[in-house]
């Protein structure tokens, strides 16, 4: 049986239960999130708070049978109602929570509906058309490197690769960076993903040519560039998601900034709050 409570709870025996509250439908009712599946000394229990319960799970126990599910999500629904209706009158904590869930769930119903709205094939075009139409192709750099503590090592280094020896097998030996087991090989990267010195002095090669020893922060540097190639801007659907996570906080935004602005709203005593009032405060203090 799914464990959906604490390890604490033990779970009622489902044929038993079903016995005692279950409330037969009729064969040719058709079950909706009103229908009643249990009760609890007086107390219902729908259809509906089952789906939601299940909602509310993690992923992986969402993908459970729903052989499993059922009974364990219909368990756990009875075990909260017993237990509820025993706690007496809800304490300050647990009403404050339950406004402020209130809350940010019907927040989210805002803004689901505005990410309905703003999210359309036309907006997500202007977006990539404002980030992307206007691109003009950009350089990529395919380079290896051998990465040693002092400059007189890069220097004796860059006088034996441009002398014939094969670099891979001296970045293999001498290189102390973690690309030298791979023969110093760095990839494609473009502008801005390397330090400032060793990217400008990738830069200022030619293809099959060897730097002088580079110093950076992370000691002393011969670089080969390897190849250049260009790189185009990328298609629509390679950065749609990027572009749709843009259109929503933009809409987001607007919809809060538009509601603010007609709203009354008076923050003035919030204002004169002292922030060490967090934590001398407790939430069940009158």
């Amino acid at each position: 049986m799914l464990n959906l409570l604490s390890k604490r709870l033990t779970f009622l025996s489902v044929a038993a239960f079903a016995a005692a509250t279950m409330q037969p439908l009729h064969a040719d009712d058709v079950p909706t999130v009103d229908s009643v599946v249990a009760t609890v000394n007086g107390a219902e229990i729908t259809l509906g708070h089952v789906l939601q319960s299940r909602a509310a799970l993690p992923q992986q126990y969402q993908q459970l049978p729903v052989e499993v599910l059922l009974p364990g999500l219909i368990d756990q629904l009875v075990q909260q109602t017993l237990l509820s209706q025993t706690a007496g009158d809800a304490p300050k904590s647990v009403k404050l929570a339950m406004e402020n869930h209130e809350r940010t769930l019907m927040a989210g119903v805002t803004l689901d509906a505005v990410i309905a709205d703003a999210v359309t094939e036309d907006a997500l075009q202007a977006a990539y058309d404002a980030s992307y139409g206007a691109a003009e192709p950009t350089q990529e750099y395919n380079a290896s490197h051998i990465l040693v503590e002092d400059e007189a090592a890069a220097a004796a280094l860059t006088k034996e690769a441009r002398e014939g020896a094969d670099f891979a097998d001296l970045a293999k030996e001498h290189s102390t960076g973690p690309s030298g087991p791979n023969g110093g090989q760095l990839g494609w990267f473009g502008t801005g993903a390397m330090v400032p010195a060793f990217e400008a002095a990738t830069i200022a090669l030619e293809p099959g040519a060897i730097s002088e020893p580079v110093e950076t922060q992370f000691g002393w540097h011969v670089i080969k560039l390897n190849d250049v190639r260009e790189k185009a801007a990328p298609t629509l659907d390679e950065v749609r998601g990027e572009l749709a996570a843009q259109v929503q906080q933009q809409a987001i935004e607007a919809r809060i900034a538009e509601l603010t602005e007609g709203a009354s709203i008076d923050r003035s005593a919030a204002d004169a709050l002292d922030p060490a009032l967090l934590n001398s405060i407790t939430l069940d203090a009158e």
